[in-house]
């Protein structure tokens, strides 16, 4: 039987790296309500664009241990041949998570929660990008989740906004995604997995649920809501609120992180 050279041959069998932890860099119980982090503030963000040479744009983003890399291609000619109308551009969105992003191992191929949320992306970002100046051409946005920490949605559309503008696309604004997850009377900007997922919920039945807000900023409108759970009307219009103004606080962060981009790829000034 033939060998594959190319693959890593890892052992027979294999333990848990939790084991090995020491008990203050082991997992942490999921924190409460007092916790370190205040309910309106949102995760540590990191952000650079031009890391794919090979692609036309492309960003990595981390917030708090939410890793994300967006690649863009094109524009190039569309691969659909029997679309009647051609007068605007074709924007294709591409969702997937790595194997290793999370505790629970999945495959390079996509699944259908992938799919749910690269049509929730791309709704999120075709507002916000001028396709009528691409004619008869198609640009693509895929989008890598290195490590999920949870709101990957939210922080996918900051991404793939940061991408999107590193490639010199023409857009109307950029696009920024933000993530809330309430819990009765409580509630959470910017969750990570455990908050997301309701492991730290406190007994409450009723007024449960997570928003996923995608914004343009300059413009100040909405371009994509996604909500899950049962929210009162008071309580979701308060989220929407809390999403929006967090989406503001992140702003200036992916500003100068376009900003540093287009610096280093300037040319020099003639002297």
């Amino acid at each position: 039987m033939p060998v594959d050279n190319k693959r890593v041959r890892g052992p027979e069998e294999s333990q848990s790296p939790l084991l090995f932890l020491s008990p203050s860099t082991g997992p942490t119980e999921p924190r409460s309500r007092s916790g370190a982090r205040a309910n309106a503030d949102v995760r540590s963000v990191f952000a650079r664009c031009g890391l794919v040479s090979q692609a036309k744009g492309s960003a990595y983003l981390e917030a708090g241990n939410t890793k994300i890399m967006c690649s863009v291609f094109g524009p190039r000619e569309t691969d659909r041949k029997d679309e009647t109308d051609m007068k605007s551009g074709r924007l294709v969105c591409d969702f997937r998570l790595a194997p290793f992003s999370s505790q629970k191992r999945g495959a390079w191929i996509q699944g259908s929660e992938e799919r749910d949320v690269s049509v929730a992306l791309l709704e999120s970002l075709q507002p916000g990008v001028c396709l009528h100046r691409y004619p008869r051409s198609q640009i693509e946005v895929h989008v890598m989740v290195l490590e999920n920490d949870g709101s990957v949605l939210a922080h996918a559309v900051t991404c793939a906004s940061m991408a999107l503008a590193d490639a010199g696309i023409e857009m109307y604004d950029l696009v920024l995604g933000c993530t809330m997850r309430q819990d009765g009377e409580s509630c959470l900007v910017d969750p990570d997995f455990l908050e997301e997922t309701g492991s730290w919920r406190s007994g409450y039945e009723e007024n449960q649920g997570r928003v996923s807000l995608a914004l343009l900023p300059n413009l100040n409108q909405i371009s994509g809501l996604q909500a899950d759970g049962e929210m009162r009307e008071d309580a979701l219009t308060a989220a929407v609120s809390t999403c929006m103004d967090g989406c503001h606080k992140l702003y200036p962060v992916v500003q100068q992180a376009i900003l540093r981009a287009v610096k280093k790829n300037a040319p020099p000034a003639e002297k």
